[in-house]
């Protein structure tokens, strides 16, 4: 499965999309449109945009409008980026330069704040009190899920902490993506809650399979050391799969404790989790939020669109581990 594949139904939207997005600083500072043209030609799949797109056709919504929305959240989604990439200290995002590598902390917070503006404005433009609500929301869930695991402290090792995370930090978007899509459609309340339930298993899929290629990517391809998560004190799925497998490992009981290995400690770790078991049990966990997310679809208007969807699901959790 390719990502065209699954993206071909809304070829031609993801294209206005992107041109709606690029408009956005056009009239403001030079310097603030520079920034919003570096950070959107950073690319990516425009997952985010593409659900929108994919559920509001399928459902029967004005494409103008969904075409808004899109813009929208994924303007949301990049801007959460930079300022995850201050927080972090991350100099590169698949391989381009992050903002804050040649800016200032505070020009960085200030460029990320007027994509939060230029966002809600977009998703006001919408058109739906109802999708206001819903974007705020999110953009609360995704700041607070931010506060607790830099004030929680990262060494939590539970399944449900961890799912917690994971929610706020990714699949809270995705959701968004879809349940807002699907209230600008004329479709009932069933529907609605069919297509949040979606988004939430299919961002809770893509961010534990992002977890496990933390650890089987290359570090040339991830653009970070591999295992970088762990090396922060950040435990994810592989992690929790190899602790509840090897409980005495010293080294990752000091992780959780807050004590950091010395770097050939951690590598050895790292090693440990990479041949484990740990990676193919945290792949079907993968793969069981993917068949939840493509079960909430099998009342739902078939057609092309509906097989993207299914589509994009199992492209997710067939990524190269």
């Amino acid at each position: 499965m390719t990502t065209v594949s699954f993206l071909e139904p809304v070829q031609e939207g993801l294209q206005a999309v992107e041109r709606l997005m690029r408009l956005q600083a056009a009239e403001h500072h030079r310097d603030l449109n520079a920034a919003l043209q570096h950070l959107l030609s950073a690319g990516g799949k425009r997952l985010r945009p593409a659900l929108v797109l994919l559920v509001g056709e399928m459902l029967g919504a004005d494409k103008e409008r969904l075409t808004t929305l899109a813009a929208a959240i994924e303007l949301l989604h990049t801007a959460t980026l930079v300022h995850d990439d201050l927080i972090d200290g991350s100099l590169l995002r698949r391989g381009i330069p992050t903002l804050n590598a040649s800016w200032s902390p505070a020009a960085t917070v200030l460029t990320g704040d007027f994509m939060f503006a230029r966002a809600a404005r977009l998703a006001a433009l919408a058109g739906s009190l109802e999708v206001m609500r819903l974007f705020a929301e999110t953009l609360a869930i995704i700041v607070d899920g931010e506060i607790t695991q830099l004030f929680d402290g990262p060494g939590l090792a539970d399944r449900q902490a961890y799912y917690h995370r994971i929610y706020a930090k990714t699949a809270s978007m995705f959701q968004l993506a879809t349940e807002a899509a699907a209230r600008l459609s004329p479709v009932t309340e069933e529907v609605v809650a069919a297509l949040r339930h979606y988004g939430h298993d299919l961002g809770m899929a893509y961010q534990i399979v992002d977890d496990i290629l933390d650890f089987t990517g290359d570090q040339v391809r991830l653009g970070k050391p591999v295992g970088s998560d762990l090396r922060r004190g950040l435990i994810t799925m592989p992690t929790l799969c190899y602790l509840e497998m090897y409980p005495d490992d010293a080294d990752l009981q000091a992780v959780m404790a807050g004590r950091l290995p010395s770097e050939e400690r951690m590598d050895a770790l790292i090693g440990r989790i990479r041949g484990s078991e740990a990676i193919a049990v945290a792949a079907e966990d993968a793969r069981r939020f993917a068949r939840q997310a493509t079960a909430h679809l099998a009342d739902l208007p078939a057609g092309p669109q509906r097989a993207a969807l299914e589509a994009l699901a199992d492209y997710i959790v067939e990524r190269d581990f």
